[in-house]
């Protein structure tokens, strides 16, 4: 998804400069309008076991944020896309192949507005989704959201544990 306006076109380069030197990808960088100000939120992911963590968002934070003074925003928030992110890039969507996920449409198809089923392609066509013996090719204009679903099943039992 292309920034959508200069300001965010230079952000976001300045953002992928300092991702790429400390490790990180850069996800998406947003600047979101909220009653209590302009918000700039920077999503980051990182290749390894356990995913992004909170150190991990404020040493990109540190070394992202005097690099953007000169924008007008009035909070910077460093955050994971999360486990239950959706899928916008190239990079999300192939490393989700064979994945859960769940397409939220516009309207409901076949009487349902989200379907669940294993990513097996996703276009600026379709979205191509197989629920057992089952495949749903969804014209890609007919879908508002792919997100992954979390895998819980790590934690079944956890709570007996605490």
């Amino acid at each position: 998804m292309p920034p959508k306006n200069a300001n965010m076109q230079k952000i976001t380069a300045i953002c992928e400069k300092h991702a790429a030197k400390l490790g990180y990808e850069l996800c998406e960088a947003a600047m979101e309008k909220e009653p209590t100000g302009r918000y700039l939120r920077i999503y980051i992911d990182v290749d390894r076991e356990g995913g992004v963590t909170l150190d991990d968002c404020e040493k990109y934070h540190r070394a992202v944020q005097p690099s953007l003074e000169d924008f007008d925003y009035d909070f910077l928030e460093v955050c994971s896309p999360g486990i239950d992110r959706p899928l916008k890039s190239k990079r999300d969507i192939e490393k989700s192949l064979g994945l859960l996920v769940e397409a939220r449409l516009y309207k409901p198809m076949e009487g349902q507005k989200a379907i669940q089923g294993f990513l097996r392609e996703m276009n600026d066509e379709h979205v191509l989704l197989s629920q057992g013996e089952k495949e749903w090719d969804l014209p890609r204009k007919a879908v508002a959201q792919v997100r992954l679903v979390p895998d819980l099943s790590a934690l079944e039992g956890a709570e007996d544990e605490i």
